[in-house]
């Protein structure tokens, strides 16, 4: 069990990966397209929010480590951080516009998480990355 657990946070946290990259281009087509295409942006931020909340509970359950398991908690942490950003846009602005900063939080430390993960995998006992 522990074994599958450590596979499918691989998959799921490379997918979580790429679906950043994907995130950050929609914000892209939304400033350079026209602002009626940042709906696509926020709606697929909605669609792939639910990995971010898998990979903290694949972490327990595959046994990565008290480390590991809190850095995935970090990322969904700051990964509902950016809807509270956003909805802080009319009253404080200021920090609304944290918002993409935050965005490469969430890449840098999934992107850590992604690379590492390939140790978890091979490893037949519980590690600590």
């Amino acid at each position: 069990m522990v074994r599958y657990a450590r596979l499918a946070y691989r998959g799921v946290i490379w997918l979580f990966v790429a679906c950043v990259v994907v995130q950050v281009f929609l914000a892209g087509l939304g400033v350079f397209a026209g602002t009626d295409k940042f709906e696509f942006h926020r709606n697929f931020g909605y669609t792939f929010g639910w990995l971010a909340l898998l990979l903290p509970l694949l972490a327990f359950a595959g046994r990565l480590g008290a480390r590991a398991t809190w850095l995935n908690f970090g990322v969904t942490l700051l990964f509902l951080l950016q809807s509270v950003l956003v909805g802080l846009r009319a009253d404080m602005p200021y920090l609304a516009a944290l918002h993409p900063v935050n965005a490469l939080a969430i890449f840098w430390l999934s992107l850590t998480l992604a690379r590492g993960s390939g140790q978890f995998a091979a490893a037949p006992t519980a590690t600590s990355a």
